[in-house]
């Protein structure tokens, strides 16, 4: 079940905070952030080409969009970027001492973004649904740390998780006239000693791919929520998966430097890929 697959570098870096790994199938790169650098970054693994956006804010997520250009979750709300590179606000809401998180397309293609405390105070962030006009519905008012979010292959599932609970929950997703998502419990549980959950991507099996921050490792889950398999990684750090290339059987994985000082290992920071990892799902851009 513990595995130690051959890791490849995709992007040789420094991130405090690398995360949000999502594969654009338009323009056939990923994309990435680092938080706190305020940087959205992106890697064609086809030809080598990479970019750099800086952004204003910390910006904990950034999607493709289907028009083109790119959604970001900032540290003050919702905003957008076009084709051209211009930029305005989707959504502008400021709260002192609160940022933007993970976040994820739905297949409706509605963004699921979630919030965090600076100071990580349990109960400091939300979890909302985005509509393609910016409309906000505010899902979940109390969480602490918000993370991944993902969805069955059949749209019929919605697992999400707030990182100190150590767990990985599931909802329901029901609703002709529009999402309906409710019934939320359990789907697996990270034993204390193993890191914490953060960011999840879901494979075309219905299993679910954790990152373990401060445990060294990613972890396949069954679609019963059975501990599947353990890819164990030479830095401690993982923030997040997803994945991409042509055929989407390539996961990349983020990782951070934040708080490893001069511990930290060679690889924290990069952007790291194990080729041939499993069979993954296309993602919807984001409908606005």
């Amino acid at each position: 079940m513990s595995t130690r697959p051959s890791l490849e570098i995709a992007v040789r870096a420094s991130a405090l905070l690398g995360e949000g790994p999502t594969w654009d199938a338009a323009a056939r790169r990923l994309i990435w952030v680092d938080i706190l650098s305020s940087r959205v970054h992106t890697y064609d693994p086809a030809t080598g080409r990479r970019t750099t956006l800086a952004t204003e804010q910390h910006v904990g997520a950034a999607k493709p969009r289907a028009g083109g250009g790119l959604v970001v979750n900032l540290r003050d709300g919702i905003g957008m970027y076009g084709a051209d590179g211009g930029f305005d606000w989707l959504l502008r809401e400021a709260v002192p001492g609160r940022r933007g998180n993970d976040a994820a397309v739905a297949p409706d293609g509605a963004l699921w973004a979630g919030t965090m405390r600076y100071d990580e105070t349990a109960g400091g962030g939300t979890l909302s649904r985005i509509g393609a006009d910016g409309s906000p519905a505010e899902f979940l008012p109390e969480v602490t740390v918000s993370n991944g979010i993902g969805w069955s292959p059949d749209g019929r599932l919605m697992y999400y998780i707030d990182t100190p609970t150590r767990r990985i929950d599931v909802f329901d997703v029901d609703g002709a006239d529009g999402p309906v998502v409710a019934s939320r419990r359990p789907f697996a549980e990270v034993e204390k000693g193993a890191g914490f959950p953060d960011g999840l991507c879901v494979d075309a099996d219905g299993a679910v791919w954790v990152a373990l921050w401060d445990g060294a490792a990613i972890r396949r889950y069954a679609p019963d929520g059975t501990l599947d398999r353990v890819v164990e990684l030479p830095f401690p750090r993982p923030t997040a998966c997803a994945f991409g290339g042509a055929d989407l059987t390539d996961l990349y994985l983020t990782s951070a430097r934040a708080g490893l000082g001069a511990f930290a290992p060679p690889l924290a920071g990069s952007l790291l890929v194990i080729e041939g990892a499993g069979q993954g799902l296309a993602q919807p851009a984001f409908a606005g």
